[in-house]
C-alpha cells in the first residue's frame, strides 16, 4: 500500500497529486504538438479544481501556466502562451523590509493617537481645534480602556494628553468625557440578530 508519507512532496497542493502525475506524463511525450495539448488541457483542469481559477482573465490564465511550469520544475517543453518566470527570481529570497522604528511615548494610546495630538497642537484655536482635542481625549479614554478595564479617570487621560502635547494642550479639568459604563456597554453590545422569517 502506498501512503502519501512515503511518495513525492506535492508542490502545489490544492491541485492534489493526480495533477502533478498528469505533468509528470507530460514531460515524457515525445511529439512536441501532442505535449502542448496535454499542457493545454492540464491547465484547463486546474481551472476547474480551483473555484478562483475559472475566471479567464489574463492574469488567473498567466498564473496557471507559470504553475504548470514550476510543478515541472520548468522541465516540460512547450509553447507557452505567456512568458514564464525565471526560477533563479522566483526562488530568491525577498529583500528585507524597512520596519519603521518609531518611539511611541505611551505604548497603549498607539502611533496614530500622537499624530493626531501633533495635528491639534498645530491647528489654530478656535472650536474646530477644541473639538478634535475633545474627540481625541474621548478616544485615548476608549484605547485606555482596552488595557485597563477596571478604570480610568479623565484627569489621568488629561495628563497623558498634556504629556504627549509637550504642555501644548491643557483641557479643563470640569470638561467630561464618555462615561466608563457607556463605552463599555457599546463594546460588549453583540449586534442583534435579523429574523427573516415570517
Amino acid at each position: 500500500m502506498e501512503y502519501n508519507t512515503s511518495l513525492e512532496k506535492l508542490i502545489f497542493p490544492e491541485f492534489g497529486r493526480h495533477i502533478q502525475k498528469m505533468v509528470e506524463h507530460a514531460c515524457v511525450i515525445e511529439d512536441r504538438s501532442e505535449r502542448n495539448r496535454a499542457a493545454q488541457t492540464i491547465v484547463n483542469i486546474m481551472a476547474n479544481i480551483s473555484p478562483q481559477f475559472r475566471d479567464a482573465s489574463f492574469e488567473i490564465r498567466q498564473k496557471l501556466w507559470d504553475q504548470l511550469a514550476i510543478i515541472s520544475d520548468f522541465k516540460l517543453d512547450v509553447d507557452y502562451p505567456y512568458d514564464l518566470p525565471c526560477k533563479e527570481e522566483l526562488f530568491e529570497k525577498p529583500q528585507k523590509l524597512p520596519c519603521p522604528q518609531s518611539d511611541i511615548k505611551l505604548r497603549h494610546y498607539g502611533k496614530n493617537n500622537e499624530m493626531m495630538i501633533n495635528t491639534a497642537v498645530n491647528m489654530e484655536d478656535g472650536e474646530e481645534k477644541d473639538f478634535l482635542i475633545n474627540l481625541i481625549a474621548n478616544h485615548m479614554k476608549r484605547c485606555y480602556l482596552t488595557w485597563n478595564r477596571d478604570s480610568v479617570s479623565d484627569d489621568i487621560i488629561f495628563e497623558d494628553l498634556k504629556f504627549l502635547s509637550k504642555g501644548k494642550i491643557i483641557i479643563k479639568s470640569d470638561t467630561k468625557l464618555v462615561e466608563i459604563k457607556e463605552i463599555l456597554v457599546r463594546t460588549n453590545k453583540k449586534p442583534k440578530r435579523i429574523n427573516n422569517r415570517k
